[in-house]
């Protein structure tokens, strides 16, 4: 696959001993199948999971050893806590203990969608959305967390 978009993530597969671990192009289609109803995702997931969709340097994966295993924890998540997202998604990076993760939107027809949050904690509903944007693409925030790294910052 050529990289069109998250170029700075193809050009830094590595970090102090830490290896970025790609997803195949087999890998990839089962996702889209089971996630997006067989259509392509966004190109710039589509190039994170190319990549880094088995471990990524500016991604925490959590516990969790295969995409399928995150998505499925997600979903898990909010159906624990009575809640739901009713746009077609895609989760990229969890924490806080199952509290919260990222993701994309999977039907907004851009090769680089905004990424979002959920916040999970059920007592932060009452006073705000448990959904949030981020108000950066998928290849903007790639590219941040990316920078921070290669400065010896924490991406995270």
């Amino acid at each position: 696959m050529e990289i069109e978009i998250l170029k700075k993530l193809r050009d830094n597969p590595s970090y102090e001993g830490f290896d970025n671990e790609p997803l195949s192009l087999e890998e990839i289609a089962t996702l889209e199948l089971d996630y997006n109803e067989g259509n392509s995702f966004p190109r710039a997931l589509r190039e994170l999971l190319y990549l880094a969709g088995r471990y990524c340097l500016v991604y925490d994966y959590g516990v969790y050893d295969t995409m399928q295993e995150i998505q499925e924890a997600g979903r898990e998540w909010l159906d624990e806590r009575g809640l739901e997202i009713l746009r077609p998604f895609f989760i990229l990076d969890v924490y806080n203990g199952g509290d919260q993760f990222l993701f994309v939107y999977l039907d907004e027809h851009t090769n680089d969608p905004l990424l979002y949050e959920a916040y999970l904690d059920t007592d932060m509903h009452d006073e705000n959305p448990f959904l949030s944007s981020l108000e950066r693409t998928l290849a903007e925030f790639t590219d941040a967390r990316l920078d921070r790294l290669l400065i010896g910052e924490n991406p995270f």
